[in-house]
């Protein structure tokens, strides 16, 4: 079994700030704020801004996500900004075309999944504003600098969004307008071409100028929705016009007396977290050793358990009642750890898991002062909806795709519906100090690569680094997703166990971590599954008295 990850990356060390993210030039975006005397927050919304330029197949303002903020004081606020149903969405509006898996979301023409019609109302944009200017101390135009500097001048197209690019071609290929962007001459932009959205630039600054009104009711979101109307979307100006942020309280809950912070429903993330920790701690994870077969075939059962429980959790509170309490109290786990078999896999009743893409993007941000922000933000599949809103280089989301097409389901569409996640922006602390701060990626398999983490971190004690690089392993009932990076043998162990393994190039997504070492320092990390990059910011100012002595 494995006694070490080899790691790819290196981890920053700094005092004054970190930010972690998957790309390196929304890093330094983020850096840029604190040395600027801006503060996590500040950092942390220049970083997305510029990720909408930089990692565009993921993010944009036209998109939805979850943000966990831990302010300086030591309280936290945990900000919805998913995506909703428009008001015109009812639950008849797709024709499915399949009642079973693994075709169950399809609809006719795939209208939920491409093109206008795939449109949701937005938060990303809201939310980011409402942030910074409830906790930051910088100006709207001052964080969206950089990300206006990258998408008039350009910048470098990396080898993952060429190939993310080429993912995604059968769809772009149809829109005129997004593939005079991202492709040439029918084909992916390469790995090394200069990437220029000067459009999209026009559209950043009148946001910089203007605030968020300019989407939620002005020029900009009016181009929005007369061009998704126009093409037969749902979309109206009415539904940017009510988009409301929703501030949610944290869940809570310990680990071997380490306390771990995570975000409640919609978001099954924080939920499943929380349950697999409670049935993981009655059993003695560590001496068990990381990456032995018996702590993977633990880690199965709890992530099957999970998914048998998942369906109770993934729905909108305001529309479905949701059992949190229960699910992640110590007495719940307490009756299901008894029917955990450690000599043999076992069939767990699962409800219906619909999948969620796992093209998102996380970023981690810390300042020296205490303040902490985790947030993940998607625009759902890659490159969305697909298309492109002319004039103003906006690729729109397709989050419409996340609900159940089909009418009288626990998450079938509803008007005014916000959709579900499994995202899972964690910060954990020890004897009332931050420790750690992580999340990622990853659609299903986010909560389960977050609980591996925290598994790794705190029963393994694996570093920052090898924590986000550590090879991960998934199920949601059925077969076994391994990544390549474990020996072989695990497969074999596995196997006697009762389980069926399929090998895969990785689990989720690129996690994106800071740890709080106690001493003053942090650590960021990024892994190897995106092009994340940590970037810290030491040093300081002058000290107090120094002055220019001249010659």
């Amino acid at each position: 079994m494995p006694a070490e990850v080899i790691c790819s990356k290196q981890p920053a060390f700094a005092a004054k700030g970190v930010v972690a993210a998957s790309h390196p030039l929304a890093s330094t975006a983020g850096a840029e704020m604190i040395a600027a005397g801006g503060n996590a927050i500040d950092a942390a919304i220049a970083t997305l801004f510029t990720l909408t330029v930089v990692e565009p197949m993921m993010v944009g303002i036209v998109g939805g996500g979850i943000s966990h903020i831990r302010l300086a004081d030591g309280s936290h606020r945990l900000i919805d900004g998913l995506g909703r149903a428009p008001l015109a969405a009812e639950p008849n509006v797709y024709t499915p075309i399949s009642n079973t898996m693994p075709n169950y979301l399809e609809t006719e023409g795939r209208v939920n999944a491409v093109g206008a019609n795939a449109v949701a109302a937005p938060g990303s944009l809201k939310t980011w504003c409402e942030m910074l200017e409830l906790y930051g101390t910088l100006s709207l135009s001052d964080v969206m600098e950089p990300a206006i500097r990258y998408a008039s001048l350009g910048f470098t197209v990396t080898p993952y969004l060429s190939e993310c690019i080429n993912e995604a071609l059968s769809d772009l290929v149809l829109d005129p307008v997004i593939s005079s962007i991202y492709l040439k001459d029918g084909e992916p932009l390469p790995a090394g071409a200069r990437l220029v959205m000067p459009e999209y630039a026009d559209t950043l600054r009148a946001i910089a100028a203007e605030g968020p009104s300019a989407l939620y009711g002005g020029a900009v979101g009016q181009a929005v929705a007369a061009y998704l109307g126009k093409a037969g979307g749902l979309l109206t100006i009415e539904d940017l016009m009510a988009y409301k942020s929703i501030e949610r309280d944290v869940l809570r809950a310990t680990y071997h007396g380490v306390e771990i912070v995570c975000p409640p429903p919609p978001s099954s993330g924080g939920v499943h977290v929380i349950q697999m920790l409670n049935l993981l701690e009655g059993f003695d994870v560590a001496s068990m050793g990381f990456g032995s077969p018996a702590s993977l075939h633990l880690i199965l059962e709890v992530l099957k358990i999970a998914f048998a429980d998942r369906s109770a959790v993934t729905a909108d509170p305001d529309f479905v009642d949701v059992p949190t309490e229960w699910l992640i109290s110590k007495e719940y786990a307490n009756e299901r750890r008894p029917d955990i078999d450690l000599a043999k896999a076992k069939e767990w009743t699962a409800g219906l898991a619909l999948p969620e893409s796992p093209n998102t993007t996380h970023v981690t941000a810390a300042d020296g002062d205490g303040n902490i922000v985790a947030t993940t933000q998607t625009i759902n599949s890659t490159f969305g909806a697909r298309i492109m809103i002319p004039g103003t280089g906006i690729v729109p989301n397709n989050y419409m795709y996340v609900f159940d097409p089909h009418p009288g389901e626990t998450l079938s569409i509803l008007p005014g519906k916000r959709v579900t996640t499994s995202m899972s922006p964690i910060i954990a602390y020890r004897d009332g100090k931050p420790v750690l701060a992580l999340g990622l990626p990853g659609g299903l398999r986010i909560f389960g690569s977050a609980m591996q983490a925290l598994v790794n971190k705190f029963d393994h004690g694996l570093s920052i680094q090898e924590m986000v690089e550590a090879p991960r392993i998934w199920t949601q009932g059925h077969g076994v997703e391994i990544e390549d990076d474990f020996p072989q043998k695990v497969d074999r162990a596995l196997k006697d166990l009762g389980h069926e393994v399929m090998r895969v190039p990785h689990v989720g997504g690129g996690m994106n971590a800071i740890e709080f070492c106690g001493d003053g320092r942090m650590a960021g990390a990024s892994c190897w599954r995106a092009d994340g990059t940590p970037v810290g910011l030491s040093g300081g100012y002058a000290r107090e008295g120094a002055r220019f002595w001249p010659d």
